[in-house]
């Protein structure tokens, strides 16, 4: 697997604001914030469901990772998908940096995936 999700009960809007403070409480930061749904309706007239990517960092960890290699930053930053589901439910799935970055062969980054594992998937925990 590349990634892990917990459902909200809330509206999008909402799940969208509770996942961005989750995220500072574990010292990330939303970056970028792409709307799929907009972006795909202005582009090819495609209605779909609200969705949104955000590009969630947490600069010491950052850091640290492009030190090691600096070519890091090809997979960064740490993708966090929110989106509504046909049952009007919201899904919240969490990039797995464990499996992203096992494709850098360096010394150190396998426990720096971890570390940023374990902080998302706190962030996780106080979405349920």
């Amino acid at each position: 697997m590349y990634g892990f999700s917990v459902q909200m009960s809330c509206g999008f809007d909402e799940a969208v604001d509770k996942v961005t403070e989750a995220l500072k409480t574990e010292g990330f930061g939303v970056l970028t914030e792409i709307d799929v749904k907009a972006t795909l309706k202005e582009k090819i007239d495609v209605d779909r469901k609200p969705y949104k990517i955000l590009g969630a960092c947490n600069p010491k960890l950052a850091n640290q990772a492009i030190n090691a290699e600096p070519d890091i930053g090809l997979l960064l930053p740490c993708n966090v998908v929110v989106r509504e589901e046909d049952n009007g439910s919201i899904n919240v799935a969490f990039m797995d940096p464990n499996a992203v970055l096992s494709l850098v062969e360096k010394s150190g980054i396998e426990q720096l995936a971890g570390e940023v594992r374990t902080k998302l998937e706190r962030v996780r925990d106080q979405l349920t």
